[in-house]
């Protein structure tokens, strides 16, 4: 035990002990529900994809490295270490478990990330503000400042229905169309105006 601790705590196994703890965290609040998968931008997506790790959100790939760095950086720690030659600094030593434990990670990785691409496609689904900007259709009586529903049609083609506020002189009835302008993140809603064809010369948004 004392040496798995030693070890753990130790250069260089700390930094993937420290970056697995992290992974750890953001699971737990993907599981509450407090994040989502695709958690990183597109930045991150580039370094991934040129790490031969793509297919796959990059909240995966990067945990399934951390993971295996982590183990085979404290394997080699553990095993290793009572073999090092007398005289050879503890840093180099160090290093060259550092570096070996991220390749075999990497590789270890791109093995999985292919299967796994089947399971998990880096795409992400669509997002409420998305819907912003788009035209909908009034599916209930009456909508004002505190009641409101409208079905919009998303770009895939797929169709939702939303919440939706207005405020104004010009209230929306069921089977009227409203423009989605603005999207209240407290609320969960949708704000909604009415729209007129004719007016816009890009012609229906729909």
């Amino acid at each position: 035990m004392q040496a798995f601790l030693t070890a753990v705590t130790g250069f260089p196994t700390l930094l993937f002990t420290s970056a697995l703890i992290v992974v750890v965290a953001f699971w737990l609040l993907v599981a509450f529900g407090a994040a989502e998968t695709h958690g990183f931008d597109a930045h991150a997506h580039a370094h991934f994809d040129g790490w031969g790790l793509g297919g796959v959100p990059v909240t995966v790939a990067f945990s399934l490295l951390t993971a295996f760095a982590w183990f085979f950086s404290l394997c080699a720690t553990v095993l290793l270490e009572p073999l090092a030659p007398p005289g050879v600094p503890r840093v180099l030593g160090g290093v060259a478990v550092l570096v070996g434990a991220v390749l075999l990670a990497r590789w270890l990785t791109r093995l999985l990330v292919r299967p796994l691409h089947r399971l998990m496609p880096d795409e992400r689904g669509p997002s409420r503000l998305d819907f912003v900007g788009l035209t909908c259709t009034i599916r209930t009586g009456r909508v004002d400042a505190g009641f409101g529903q409208a079905e919009v049609a998303a770009a895939d083609g797929s169709t939702a229905l939303v919440q939706v506020r207005q405020t104004g002189t010009d209230p929306l009835g069921s089977g009227s169309t409203g423009l989605l302008y603005a999207y209240d993140d407290a609320g969960e809603f949708f704000w909604v105006a009415p729209y007129d064809a004719a007016l816009d010369p890009r012609g229906d948004r729909t």
